[in-house]
């Protein structure tokens, strides 16, 4: 019978957000980008180059997917998974990606919005990133218990 390690909280976190980060981008690609088809990654140029910006895009994803899920699978081989860290790791990477595309991609870099041909494009904005603001602060608020000591 192995003996339990001491839980590693910093990679716990880290390998959750990762994954966190993977799954909100296939969950922004699948359903945005081709599924519903209201945007492409870049949508300043041709449908050809909007096509190939949301192949890098699902690429970058599953890499950043890929290498979280073997974090995680290493802390739990070694007995060292801290789940509460890794819980909150999920929902900050979830809710840190959904922000960050809201507010740098849709609005400073405006590589796309998230929908065209509405006119009402304030109300997509305001559910977007605050979906992803709750996503983030649930995560916060996960990683607050586990830093007052709950058990991790």
């Amino acid at each position: 019978m192995s003996v339990p390690l001491q839980t590693d909280i910093h990679r716990s976190m880290l390998a959750s957000v990762l994954i966190g980060i993977g799954l909100m981008a296939g969950v922004d690609e699948i359903i945005f980008h081709q599924l519903l088809g209201w945007h492409h990654f870049y949508d300043l140029a041709t449908p050809k180059i909007a096509l190939f910006s949301d192949g890098l895009l699902h690429s970058a994803e599953l890499i950043v997917l890929v290498a979280g899920f073997f974090m995680l699978i290493d802390l739990r081989g070694r007995r060292a998974l801290a789940s509460t860290a890794a819980w909150a790791g999920l929902f900050i990477g979830l809710g840190g990606f959904q922000l960050f595309d809201g507010i740098v991609d849709h609005k400073v870099l405006r590589l796309h919005q998230i929908r065209y041909g509405i006119d009402n494009l304030l109300t997509y904005d305001l559910v977007w990133n605050a979906s992803g603001a709750a996503l983030l602060l649930i995560g916060l608020l996960l990683g607050r218990l586990r830093a007052g000591g709950r058990p991790g």
